[in-house]
């Protein structure tokens, strides 16, 4: 079998995720293939995310590629979790994900309006809210689901989230319909009010975002084209890594990989997956840093995170598993950073680097600094370091 041993992983980590200095760019879409997908959540990550791996790239040019250009898309998939993709990419993340995702949420909601509302159909009920929704926006054009509430009162709904508890409050469906159309590719996110830091979204019809909507492709194909491109970007990994970071069924996960031709590798007591024409070596580029922020898709693209991670998880992940902003140096995670108020990048090094790796650091944190600007952001998930570090 085949080995391929932490290092080849950590070059390949440097290399195709543009981190050490001669891969990166400042072609935002080409960034973003080089990741796969970008984790939205948090949107300042979207726009941090670019910045660590480009060399003059400034906000703005990110926001031409989403916003301008239309060359990426804001979309809910793997794991329900909000990601930032290139057009092309968007059909097979559809497919393969977000169908089946907007099917389990359009039946949770019902189920949440029949227990919480005197409302006996909750499906039919949503369902003429999603198609009521759509009209408003179609004419309309653009809209926040505010406007979109005004049009369409049944949008105002209001559900007890416990009922009979003395803590339940009352929320109106406005966000679960606009969020399931967007789900299910009818409808977009487009520009924020506000910086890029914002995600106060203004909402438009799919139609006027991608002319011809979104290609209808196999739910199968997708999904072994999903892996492939994954292998491609995180591999070698284990099965198990697949699987996590897609949330599919080991079934799922077992027929996809059916329809590819891989080759297992030794990991070094574990065993990797890898595409068959993907098995050449990759030479060490030099020692690089880099400071990656909060749900950079690198340090999220495995669940086993043991060979860049070593021992410094409990301070930067919070609880949910959600990493914090993070210092890497040669391939590994060896600290954490932060921005505070008054717009200084400080970071604090877990382990003796050097002081050739700390100098490269510190380079970073001012790259980072100018990054920001004038824009102050907290990360929507605080983890211990971070928290320490802006105290």
């Amino acid at each position: 079998m085949r080995s391929m041993n932490t290092a080849e992983r950590r070059a390949r980590l440097a290399l195709r995720h543009r981190l050490c200095a001669p891969a990166r760019t400042d072609d935002v879409l080409e960034i973003v293939r080089s990741v796969l997908v970008l984790h939205a959540t948090d949107p300042a990550t979207v726009h941090l995310s670019v910045a660590a791996r480009s060399v003059h790239a400034v906000p703005a040019a990110m926001e031409k590629a989403l916003y301008e250009d239309r060359t990426l898309l804001r979309m809910l998939a793997m794991r329900r979790t909000m990601f930032v993709a290139p057009t092309d990419l968007v059909p097979v993340l559809q497919a393969s994900t977000a169908n089946a995702l907007a099917a389990r949420q359009r039946a949770t909601y019902a189920r949440m309006i029949e227990r919480g509302s005197d409302v006996t159909d909750g499906p039919a009920l949503f369902v003429r809210a999603e198609e009521a929704a759509h009209e408003a926006l179609l004419a309309r054009g653009r809209a926040t689901g505010a406007q979109l509430s005004a049009d369409v009162p049944m949008l105002r709904t209001q559900v007890e989230m416990a009922p009979g508890k003395s803590y339940s409050r009352a929320t109106n469906i406005t966000t679960w319909v606009l969020v399931t159309l967007g789900c299910e590719g009818r409808i977009v996110r487009g520009r924020p009010n506000g910086s890029w830091t914002s995600s106060q979204y203004v909402w438009s019809p799919m139609e006027t975002w991608l002319p011809g909507g979104i290609e209808a492709l196999p739910a199968a194909e997708a999904r072994a084209d999903l892996v492939r491109r994954w292998l491609r970007v995180f591999g070698p990994a284990p099965a198990a890594d697949l699987k996590w970071w897609t949330g599919w069924s080991a079934g799922d996960v077992k027929k996809a990989l059916a329809l590819l031709d891989v080759t297992e590798v030794d990991l070094g007591g574990a065993t990797g997956l890898v595409l068959s024409d993907d098995l050449e070596p990759t030479p060490a580029p030099e020692p690089w840093a880099a400071l990656l922020p909060a749900l950079d898709p690198t340090p999220m693209g495995w669940q086993e995170r043991g060979w860049f991670l070593g021992a410094h998880g409990p301070l930067l992940f919070d609880r949910n598993g959600n990493i914090g902003p993070s210092v890497w140096w040669d391939g590994r995670i060896v600290g954490g950073w932060a921005q505070r108020r008054d717009g200084e990048i400080v970071f604090r090094l877990l382990e003796d680097v050097g002081a050739g790796a700390r100098a490269a650091v510190v380079r970073e944190a001012a790259r980072m600094a100018e990054w920001y600007g004038d824009v102050r952001a907290i990360p929507r998930f605080r983890t211990p370091l971070e928290r320490e570090l802006t105290a």
